[in-house]
């Protein structure tokens, strides 16, 4: 998940399908420096990402200025615990944090979307990506999941993708980029669906998002910092040893005790990783 894989795929020229958000989080100057040298296709698949893609103007470069773009909107169920009552996350378990409300996912990135990190690693990915600054990404949550993400123009224009929460869209649309083929996803029924509502995250109960748009801001290795202490404390909270209110607690008290002085090699990034994991576990085991 670290990304070390990513890099040397990224030099060879080839189109990439990017499924994978680690890789840009940890190692995404790095990365997109080798994909621009090598002239790599870069396409993401996931949704959010995809959605972003398909409503920026064909032949985006990575110039929002010249694209007309104000900002890109990245929107977020809220995941399981959305309305859930701040005093009742410390007893919440593994299994209550896996019931996604819309998507079917692995139990890691289950984790991460009830806590709201997954949108956070979601922000880093698109500043890199779409080469866009930490302040013209904002995240909306939009507990139906029918709007993807969207892009605000200069002019006051929104482009909106909408769909189905069906990963076999993005995927389709990744690898028959620029045709579209039949991905076998039902169209969206407009009379059907109800109404589509949006509501600001909740810093305060879900403080992980807000220190993923920190570590963006500090820059450097924090972002990787960020990577690493949060699977730390994911895999200690889904094996029973530590609270689900303790993870954002074990990766703010890493951010804050290891260096996050920028590496300027795979190599420097994967021991900063490394770093970053026993720190996190030194954490975990004093909770």
């Amino acid at each position: 998940s670290t990304g070390s894989n990513a890099e040397p795929l990224a030099r060879a020229g080839k189109r990439i399908l990017l499924a994978n958000k680690e890789s840009l989080v940890v190692a995404g100057r790095l990365f997109m420096d080798a994909a621009r040298a090598s002239g790599s296709a870069l396409l993401p698949v996931d949704s959010e990402h995809s959605a972003i893609f398909q409503s920026l103007p064909a032949g985006y470069a990575g110039d929002a200025a010249a694209a007309g773009v104000r900002k890109i909107i990245l929107t977020a169920s809220g995941g399981p615990f959305r309305s859930r009552a701040a005093a009742e996350l410390a007893h919440v378990t593994p299994d209550d944090a896996c019931r996604h409300p819309n998507w079917s996912m692995g139990r890691k990135i289950s984790v991460d979307s009830a806590t709201l990190m997954n949108k956070g690693l979601e922000v880093i990915e698109a500043r890199w990506l779409f080469n866009v600054q930490p302040g013209q990404i904002d995240v909306v949550v939009h507990p139906q999941s029918v709007i993807h993400s969207m892009v605000q123009y200069r002019d006051g224009s929104v482009m909106a993708q909408l769909g189905s929460p069906d990963m076999r869209t993005p995927i389709a649309c990744a690898l028959a980029w620029p045709e579209r083929i039949d991905a076998g996803v039902a169209p969206l029924d407009f009379f059907s669906m109800g109404d589509l509502t949006f509501e600001k995250p909740d810093l305060e109960r879900f403080p992980c998002l807000k220190l993923a748009f920190d570590a963006l801001e500090a820059g450097g290795d924090a972002p990787a910092v960020l990577n690493a202490a949060n699977e730390v404390a994911v895999a200690a909270f889904l094996a029973g040893k530590l609270r689900f209110v303790d993870i954002p607690r074990v990766v703010e008290a890493t951010l804050a005790g290891v260096s996050c002085a920028a590496s300027d090699d795979l190599d420097g990034l994967l021991s900063r990783d490394g770093e970053a994991r026993r720190f996190a576990e030194g954490k975990v085991a004093a909770c």
